[in-house]
């Protein structure tokens, strides 16, 4: 009996997302984070990184690697969207802003997903048409009791590779 398209699709995210964390796991740096990828649905794209490798001198999470996994998150996601599009592109962040609201004391669970001023097929179709284009979006570091410990905004660029 043939996959339903539900099955096709999920199949396709597995792997897509495999090989995303694969490009992740490529990368020196990121490799010593320790993130896994832990989800992709509705839009956003979720990762996750041991406390015990990102605790500062407080005993919470070292700034710097919740701006580092929000820039991940969000890297990853218009990467991932680029991808399913079946454009080949390079993607960068053009800029970014960190609000830090809360330690967090727990593992670092990050969620990126396109700002609301920001879509997807104007994104794509400005690709397509100009061989770049750019993107907001807008990254969350949660606590575990709920509500927010950091909160990300940047814009991405999408070039395509000639």
């Amino acid at each position: 009996m043939p996959p339903s398209f539900a099955q096709a699709q999920t199949a396709m995210t597995d792997a897509t997302l495999a090989r995303l964390a694969h490009h992740y796991q490529s990368m020196p740096p990121v490799a010593l984070m320790q993130l896994s990828v832990t989800g992709y649905e509705d839009g956003r794209l979720r990762l996750h990184a041991p406390l015990s490798v990102h605790v500062n001198d407080k005993g919470c999470a070292f700034g710097g690697s919740l701006a580092s996994m929000m820039t991940l998150a969000s890297w990853g996601l218009v990467s991932l969207k680029v991808e399913q599009a079946g454009l080949d592109a390079d993607v960068y962040v053009a800029d970014s802003q960190l609000r830090y609201l809360a330690p967090l004391f727990a593992d670092l669970d990050v969620e990126a997903e396109l700002a609301p001023e920001s879509n997807w097929k104007v994104f794509l179709d400005t690709l397509r048409q100009r061989g770049r284009a750019r993107a907001g979006l807008v990254a969350r570091a949660r606590l575990p009791e709920g509500g927010n410990a950091t909160e990300f905004t940047a814009r991405y660029v999408a070039i395509l590779r000639r």
